[in-house]
């Protein structure tokens, strides 16, 4: 399993600040003016520029949101490669207050508390060319500013037991882990599941599939961290370091039955050993490459009866059935560490150290 961290380094990343004069403090109920990161070409990747602009004002059917608190992704670190995504606002993941609502608003009122879904535009059904491109901080803007607008579709309310900075690390990763496993994968109590790594998939996947009853099994490079993923919950570990071998490891734990479900995160070789480690009529939900490498599934290799399935985040329908999921278990999302807003460049580069387990978040 290779990391992310030499692709590239983000710790280059250069914060430029355009300020303007402001009669009242930024984030004040009266102000009119927001702060906002937004991505400025930077030669190989693209750098984050804080700007003061004119506070956003909703339209019809929207909501202005003050954002409190924002989580990156992995996802984070390809999009500073990606030509389309300069001058956009980045991050997918945020939540905060209602503090505006346009005209035929009905779903939301001033006060609210509010996470933003990572497809601004994606209700539920099947997936459309047209809702895939609506994926925030990389088709459309993001969530790193102090406000956001929003349609009141591409908002979910947030459960009351979990803080800003817990309800902002949901979009992305802990929906993905959602509709891997129960939407798609139809996890049941007593199956089990192989999770890559410790980063946001991979323990939400965890702490989802343990609190529906599945014996999660994870791996990782450090001890330290797996002691760490016993404690939430895991049925096994693996140090796919220490134990070069480690797909025999998990079967090993299966009685070499095989596990049930696969959230593949990486990608390439660690693909093909999780698929050593597949049972019979297994599922693997393919999410994405960190290792950084192109992906040829070994169609051959799967076991009899398997089935795969490409990932990409999921609906807000999936959004809301996770969070009810979650409510009713009280899961607390494990966060490693807290930025500052002005800080958001040293969050880029925390993340790509890979030395975090969980979620790294940034608050404004």
């Amino acid at each position: 399993m290779q990391s992310l961290r030499k692709r590239f380094s983000v710790r280059t990343l250069a914060v430029a600040t355009l300020l303007s004069v402001s009669a009242l403090p930024v984030g004040h109920a009266d102000a009119q003016t927001s702060r906002e990161y937004r991505l400025e070409a930077g030669g190989n990747r693209h750098t984050l520029a804080l700007k003061e602009v004119q506070r956003p004002q909703p339209g019809a059917g929207e909501v202005l949101v003050r954002v409190r608190a924002v989580s990156l992704n992995h996802r984070d670190l390809y999009v500073l490669e990606r030509p389309g995504t300069i001058g956009q606002i980045p991050i997918s993941d945020g939540a905060g207050d209602v503090v505006a609502v346009g005209p035929g608003v009905t779903e939301f009122a001033v006060g609210d508390r509010v996470a933003g879904t990572f497809f601004a535009d994606w209700t539920g059904g099947s997936r459309t060319r047209a809702a895939m491109a609506t994926a925030r901080g990389g088709g459309v803007d993001g969530m790193l500013a102090e406000f956001v607008v929003s349609h009141e579709n591409g908002l979910v309310a947030v459960p009351e037991y979990l803080s800003y900075e817990e309800a902002a690390t949901l979009p992305c990763a802990a929906v993905t882990a959602w509709r891997a496993l129960f939407t798609d994968g139809e996890l049941a109590a007593g199956e089990t599941v192989l999770l890559e790594g410790t980063g946001g998939v991979s323990i939400f996947g965890l702490q989802l599939a343990a609190a529906a009853g599945a014996r999660p099994i994870i791996t990782s490079s450090s001890d330290a961290k797996l002691a760490k993923a016993r404690a939430l919950g895991a049925f096994g570990t693996v140090n796919y370091r220490t134990k070069s071998d480690w797909q025999l490891e998990v079967r090993a734990l299966t009685d070499d039955q095989g596990v049930d479900h696969v959230l593949d995160v990486v990608g390439g070789e660690t693909l093909n050993r999780a698929i050593e480690a597949l049972a019979y009529d297994g599922h693997v939900a393919i999410i994405g490459g960190l290792a950084g490498q192109e992906t040829a599934l070994p169609v051959q290799s799967l076991p009899d009866g398997s089935s795969v399935t490409a990932i990409f985040v999921g609906s807000r329908d999936d959004f809301e059935a996770m969070n009810a999921f979650m409510t009713q278990h009280e899961i607390h999302p494990v966060i490693d560490r807290v930025f500052p807003f002005e800080d958001a460049a040293a969050a880029y580069d925390y993340m790509d150290s890979g030395a975090h387990m969980g979620k790294i978040v940034i608050t404004l």
